[in-house]
């Protein structure tokens, strides 16, 4: 059965790629992946983003800055992201987010941060792609305080409740290669029992790995490990569940891409 998904989260412009990235990207065709959004995560990726995209069809650019590489940007930065946005076509923002995980980043800062790429994605009428590790709560907290917002929580680790009030603001969540390991019990449920108009496909390459390659890098080839694992928790078949995703990711970033 030929494929045609839609990786929703795919970092193809990082260094881990740079040795045979035409070859992945050729893999991943073959494998039924049909499109992939690669979003930026900091000033310095959006020219090899950009460049990338432009150059490939099947590929849809995201720029902004990450919560994680909070040391390297700037508050000129958000201007730049501004200027940017307004002169390239962008099929999303982000991505963007929180991470209260690591105690080295700076929580106000990355809550400033976060609010003014919530602006910039409104004023643009972009979806946005979030980060949000051990900040569930901020992040939806934030987002109630915009209206009218759209777009994804990428790498959903968050509880049953917390995705409930996501869909209720009209927010989808990504879910990729965690939820092929059997110990992610809570994950597999929500997928499990979740709207599907609400569920995107991603690998988040070259991280997170499925369960039949940890410890290797990703690839967005692998995204059918991760159809497979969801058509078999939710008993649907394979086809069912590729169609809903890749329709959902095409209606999110339409407007865009």
């Amino acid at each position: 059965m030929r494929l045609n998904l839609f990786d929703s989260h795919v970092h193809l412009d990082a260094r881990e790629f740079d040795a045979d990235r035409s070859e992945v990207l050729a893999a991943a065709r073959e494998a039924g992946v049909c499109e992939m959004l690669v979003p930026a995560i900091a000033v310095s990726d959006w020219e090899a983003v950009r460049d990338l995209c432009a150059a490939e069809a099947d590929l849809h650019p995201a720029y902004g800055l990450h919560p994680l590489y909070l040391p390297q940007h700037s508050d000129r930065d958000l201007v730049r992201l501004r200027e940017w946005l307004r002169t390239h076509r962008s099929a999303a923002l982000g991505e963007c987010g929180l991470d209260f995980h690591d105690p080295s980043l700076d929580r106000e800062r990355q809550l400033r941060f976060l609010r003014e790429q919530l602006r910039l994605a409104r004023e643009f009428d972009l979806p946005l792609v979030l980060h949000a590790r051990a900040a569930f709560e901020q992040v939806i907290l934030e987002l109630r305080k915009f209206e009218g917002l759209r777009g994804v929580v990428h790498s959903f680790s968050g509880s049953a409740e917390q995705a409930r009030r996501l869909w209720e603001m009209g927010f989808l969540i990504g879910i990729g290669g965690p939820v092929t390991y059997e110990r992610a019990r809570r994950l597999r449920r929500i997928v499990a029992e979740m709207p599907i108009e609400f569920l995107l496909l991603e690998t988040d390459s070259p991280d997170q790995p499925d369960a039949a390659h940890r410890g290797r890098r990703n690839e967005p080839a692998r995204l059918p490990e991760v159809l497979h694992c969801i058509a078999d928790l939710r008993h649907r078949p394979l086809a069912e569940i590729a169609r809903a995703t890749t329709a959902n990711a095409r209606s999110l970033f339409a407007r865009r891409t």
